[in-house]
């Protein structure tokens, strides 16, 4: 049974360090423009704002994965916004990645908003997948084509 915990930076710090870097290659097969002091930092201010947003996911008693949401507005919306869903390899195709979604999904609910966004590297093939299977939506490419946004409804 999965388990979503608040990041505690003091518990969870190199941790979340080693799951955004690895999330950096799997999408652009390159970390060097990782900063861990920026990241700790936003991390720090984010989980202060969305503490049920910005969680490590746990499976028995071994982290497996992280998700980063939060409320923004976009073009004039008020929507849902996924920073990062990240699930480590050995845990992939078994039907975490779902359970992961359903809990976006809950948070999103709770912020009252009817849709969600996020952004995904196009090389990222097995993610582009995933989001695909979970009914999310081409939007457009951006960052001259370094990411392309999706959307979601709620």
């Amino acid at each position: 049974m999965l388990e979503f915990h608040t990041i505690d930076l003091k518990r969870d710090r190199d941790r979340i360090l080693q799951f955004r870097r690895s999330s950096f290659i799997e999408s652009f097969r390159d970390c060097s423009s990782f900063d861990k002091n920026e990241y700790l930092t936003w991390i720090a201010g984010k989980v202060r704002e969305f503490p049920d947003g910005f969680v490590v996911v746990w499976d028995q008693k071994q982290s497996v994965g992280q998700v980063e949401c939060s409320i923004r507005m976009y073009e004039g919306e008020r929507i849902g916004y996924v920073h990062l869903f990240y699930l480590i390899s050995e845990k992939r195709s078994m039907g975490l990645g779902a359970r992961m979604h359903e809990y976006a999904l809950h948070f999103f609910q709770k912020h009252h908003v009817e849709e969600f966004h996020l952004r995904v590297s196009p090389t990222n093939k097995s993610a582009l997948e995933f989001y695909k299977k979970i009914q999310m939506k081409y939007c457009g490419s951006e960052l001259d084509g370094k990411v392309i946004r999706m959307k979601g409804k709620v």
